[in-house]
């Protein structure tokens, strides 16, 4: 699904969402130069998988925050991990390095990927800020819509505390 598609299906299932356009980012510093509505609700997603390339996980938390892969693998009983590479986020799915975001998840046709979420994202506000499969926006909806969208989808989801 390109952005086009993933805005035409929020609207056609009544999700509520805004739209921020903006320049291709590829990281959070490019991310922090830019004019965010809503930055508390940013997200920062990590494309990981395991040394044997058999599982494969989207990890997503608060922009601001890190991601230990040592501690989360002793966390969750994983093998050993590191970031996948371009070659499988494209043909997992269907993104570039930069548009990393839980919206692909609708393009992994074969459930090979597990989504991480940061519980931090259901409090407050509720609202997470992603990539729309493309770096030059960022949509803004309620967590919980994201995560009705994925179950939907088959997607296994983890709620943790990052």
């Amino acid at each position: 699904m390109n952005k086009k598609e993933i805005y035409a299906l929020l609207s056609t299932r009544n999700i509520w969402y805004e739209v921020t356009e903006h320049k291709a980012v590829y990281n959070m510093a490019e991310v922090a130069e830019i004019r965010l509505p809503y930055p508390e609700a940013n997200a920062k997603n990590l494309f990981i998988r395991d040394d044997k390339k058999r599982n494969y996980y989207l990890i997503t938390v608060k922009g601001d925050k890190r991601v230990d892969l040592k501690a989360f693998r002793q966390q969750n009983g994983t093998r050993p991990l590191t970031f996948a590479s371009d070659q499988d986020l494209m043909d997992i799915l269907g993104l570039i390095p930069g548009a990393v975001t839980p919206l692909g998840l609708l393009n992994d046709r074969e459930h090979k990927v597990t989504f991480w979420l940061d519980k931090s994202f259901l409090e407050g506000s509720g609202l997470i800020g992603v990539h729309p499969n493309d770096n030059t926006a960022t949509v803004w909806l309620k967590t919980e819509d994201l995560l009705r969208l994925l179950e939907e989808n088959g997607t296994q989801i983890t709620l943790f505390e990052a």
